[in-house]
């Protein structure tokens, strides 16, 4: 079956997972992810990619990010992969490809989902069994927005404005987003991590069918599962015209 093309659309939240070949190793020492981490900064800021959230674990990657273009998720994880790859094999003695084929990805309704994915992407180590507490992860974006830490691993992170809604001080912010690690242990079900992987993996828009609507609407292609029943597109611009919007 044909890939979809991927969702393509400047300043939409996208939730992006790039995993090892085979899901194997990918960061074996501290230095690998120090390096990976440098490669994608430049290249995020080179290609106009502004990165929310993140988790970099020992065999695949988890972005939430939102492009300035069209083509700046591509563009920034094909220089990092290329840059990482080269590192990698050069550090190992090995040579042949690391990571899996194409990077996974689906566009996120910022509303009703910004905030679970955050929480979804800053929980993984947690999940794994790695730590106990997402604080106790170093190479993910829970320090920065719990705690403030501006230390090299988090401070290039972009907050996006669903965060910064959250309260009106960087400190209410932090305490607000803490309080979510515990709302969340009950909100973010079994379900939604399903509906979470299922359209990030298979390349569905992540959100209600109304953004699911819109979201057809904008890139010209489906935004949903067929067994989920496609929005109805020519109703979403019948009302935007009946709206003036």
């Amino acid at each position: 079956m044909a890939r979809l093309p991927r969702f393509a659309i400047p300043g939409q939240p996208q939730h992006i997972i790039q995993r090892g070949n085979n899901r194997q190793t990918v960061f074996a020492r501290e230095a690998d992810y120090q390096f990976f981490r440098d490669a994608l900064v430049e290249a995020a800021g080179r290609f106009g990619l502004a990165i929310h959230g993140y988790v970099l674990m020992t065999n695949h990657i988890h972005l939430l990010a939102s492009p300035l273009y069209a083509d700046s998720i591509g563009k920034t994880l094909q220089s990092v992969g290329r840059r990482y790859v080269q590192y990698f094999n050069d550090t190992y003695k090995r040579t042949g490809t690391l990571w899996e084929g194409r990077y996974r990805a689906t566009v996120v309704d910022s509303e009703s989902y910004l905030l679970k994915l955050m929480h979804y992407i800053d929980m993984n180590p947690v999940r794994a069994n790695m730590v106990a507490h997402p604080r106790a992860y170093a190479w993910s974006s829970f320090r920065r927005y719990a705690d403030g830490d501006a230390g090299a691993n988090s401070v290039w992170l972009e907050p996006h404005q669903q965060y910064l809604a959250l309260a009106a001080t960087d400190e209410d912010r932090r305490l607000a987003y803490r309080q979510l690690f515990k709302t969340f242990k009950t909100i973010t079900t079994e379900d939604e991590l399903k509906t979470i992987r299922d359209a990030t993996n298979k390349g569905w828009a992540l959100g209600s069918d109304r953004f699911a609507a819109e979201i057809e609407a904008l890139s010209a292609r489906r935004a949903v599962s067929k067994g989920r029943g496609r929005p109805r597109v020519h109703e979403l611009k019948s009302e935007k015209r009946e709206n003036g919007v």
